[in-house]
């Protein structure tokens, strides 16, 4: 059974930082993409970051690109999202997914996903 579970949401101020969490079970991460989406309330899921499964290659969606980082570590089975200079715009509920796909920045094409974690930035 495939199972991914986030942490590391929570309330923040703007300008601060977070990191989140994703532990992954019952699937090889190596082979896997994992990507970061968000939703807000009344919106569509988002894509925000995504990592290859060797880690060489990275994708980030313009608004939270040069403050997010994204990476990986297949030994622990974990994939992280480090976000900086939060704003209030980056409020959402944040996934991570899975694809076997080499790359997507696509929800739909991505058939695994976490319950998600709150990120709430205050202004």
């Amino acid at each position: 059974q495939v199972q991914l579970v986030e942490s590391g949401g929570g309330l923040v101020q703007t300008g601060g930082s977070l990191r989140l969490s994703c532990a992954a079970s019952g699937l090889p991460l190596t082979a896997y993409t994992m990507g970061w989406f968000r939703q807000a309330p009344g919106k569509e899921h988002e894509f925000v970051a995504a990592i290859s499964w060797s880690g060489g290659g990275t994708d980030y969606a313009d608004s939270v690109k040069g403050r997010a980082l994204v990476s990986r570590e297949n030994a622990k089975n974990t994939v992280a999202l480090q976000m900086n200079n939060l704003r209030p715009e980056d409020t959402a509920v944040y996934y991570c997914a899975a694809t076997a796909r080499r790359s997507s920045l696509t929800a739909t094409n991505y058939p695994y996903w976490g319950q998600g974690t709150q990120v709430t930035v205050s202004s």
